[in-house]
């Protein structure tokens, strides 16, 4: 899956569950078992294809000769031959089915392993040594064979391709969390709708850069000092309620996401539900490593929803002389000294 095949994925995920219950990247059990049971399925039929291949390759080693007989072929020299190469594909074939989890190529090896008999039965049914009517037997057998083959390998490999799919929705990094704004839904929308004021509560945000046509150019800190940058553009904007939003092509961090607002309870202000997700810069690794620096993403998400809190109730975050934090402690006055 490409970068913006994951990233169009998220936005439709995103934009459709938050309009439902505002809650995104919820997990679809019932989905995701029957996919785990297809994949199990697929990889069952390829390893007994695997002993299959075994159980036809060996014998053909150990005794070409009578092989070609039982199919009706008169053994000579050529045709113990082939036989013994028949036997060592097969085994090849068996073996590397066996060894791999996900094994596609070997499957299609064995598709193209059964092209080739048949191709050689063909020619034997062509010819005047052989016995016709045990060829034939053996040339529907064969075809049968390749049937279930070209089945397993197209069924496999559509359950690989969903893997890599699952597996890159599963690495990405998805965060949701929600705070209560005492201020009306249509001003906090508005505030949060210009991006310029997103680096007054969000600490790791740099700047936003307004380009028009819904897109802007963000720059923020990421760990070790370093800083990334990226494109984005609006996907979806409903007054008063949700932005969507999504990276372009070729941002160093592919992201999507959504921030609603929903009308609290008992008309206490605006529920702010942020719905992140995106694909770290060096995977897994990179996410372990900014956790190790405190840039926990869950964290650092909920520290810059409680600072827009207090931006819009108090119109600046306040900090404690007592906390720890990125941003300057506010200036002290002066101790007066004692005058004699």
């Amino acid at each position: 899956m490409s970068q913006m095949e994951w990233i169009k994925e998220e936005v439709n995920m995103t934009v459709s569950q938050a309009r439902q219950n505002g809650v995104a990247f919820h997990n679809n059990g019932a989905e995701r078992q029957a996919e785990s049971e297809k994949a199990d399925r697929a990889v069952r039929r390829a390893r007994a294809l695997g002993w299959l291949s075994l159980g036809l390759g060996v014998p053909q080693l150990a005794a070409p000769g009578g092989m070609t007989q039982a199919i009706g072929v008169r053994p000579d020299d050529q045709s113990r031959t082939l036989a013994f190469l028949v036997g060592v594909r097969e085994v090849t074939c068996g073996v590397g089915i066996l060894a791999r989890s996900w094994p596609v190529g070997w499957l299609w090896a064995r598709v193209a392993g059964d092209m080739m008999d048949l191709a050689l039965l063909g020619s034997a049914l062509t010819s005047n040594k052989a016995q016709r009517n045990r060829v034939a037997a053996a040339t529907a057998a064969v075809v049968g064979i390749t049937i279930l083959d070209v089945r397993a390998s197209v069924q496999l490999s559509r359950q690989a391709g969903t893997a890599s799919g699952r597996a890159k929705e599963e690495h990405a990094v998805k965060v949701k969390k929600t705070v209560t704004v005492n201020r009306p839904p249509a001003e906090v929308y508005q505030f949060w709708h210009d991006f310029q004021n997103l680096p007054r509560f969000m600490s790791h945000l740099q700047s936003v850069e307004i380009k028009g046509d819904g897109r802007s150019h963000w720059k923020t800190r990421a760990p070790a000092g370093t800083t990334v940058e990226w494109d984005a553009e609006v996907v979806q904007d409903q007054p008063n309620e949700l932005i969507a939003w999504c990276s372009v092509e070729g941002a160093d961090v592919a992201n999507a996401g959504t921030v609603s607002f929903i009308p609290a309870p008992g008309d206490r202000g605006t529920e702010v539900r942020v719905e992140l997700s995106y694909d770290p810069p060096a995977g897994a690794i990179g996410t372990a490593f900014a956790k190790l620096l405190g840039e926990e993403p869950n964290q650092q998400v909920m520290d810059d929803l409680r600072a827009f809190k207090q931006v819009m109730e108090t119109g600046e975050v306040v900090h404690s002389d007592a906390s720890v934090h990125r941003m300057p402690h506010p200036a002290q006055p002066p101790e007066q000294k004692a005058t004699a």
